[in-house]
């Protein structure tokens, strides 16, 4: 799953979430190997920027997978209400993205912050 975070004055941040069989591990070779990929099949533009290793997918009742939620989150809006979990096939797939949310705005933050 990948998500565009845009931002108004911004450059846009484009991480793409990944689930590996079990036993693969995420490791810089294939980050490499599915840059290269995405680069060769699509374009520059829709390549990552950060890659990362999920237990899994936020998905609908339905199998569609969750991408707004997930970019509020990541846009700062309160992990409360973005998401009826009881319309998930896998609500506690949500979990794994609010902590990630609190550390990757957290990171922001202090990137921000004056020195």
């Amino acid at each position: 799953m990948v998500v565009d975070l845009e931002y108004l004055g911004r450059e846009s941040y484009m991480p793409l979430f990944v689930v590996l069989r079990e036993g693969l591990v995420l490791d810089d070779a294939l980050r490499d190997t599915l840059r290269t990929r995405i680069r060769n099949a699509l374009s520059s533009r829709h390549v990552p920027n950060e890659i990362v290793q999920v237990p899994g997918v936020p998905r609908t009742l339905s199998g569609k997978k969750m991408e707004v939620p997930i970019k509020k989150l990541l846009l700062g809006h309160a992990p409360h209400g973005i998401a009826n979990r009881d319309a998930m096939a896998n609500p506690d797939s949500l979990d794994w993205y609010f902590d990630y949310a609190r550390r990757y705005l957290a990171a922001r933050q202090a990137e921000s912050a004056p020195a």
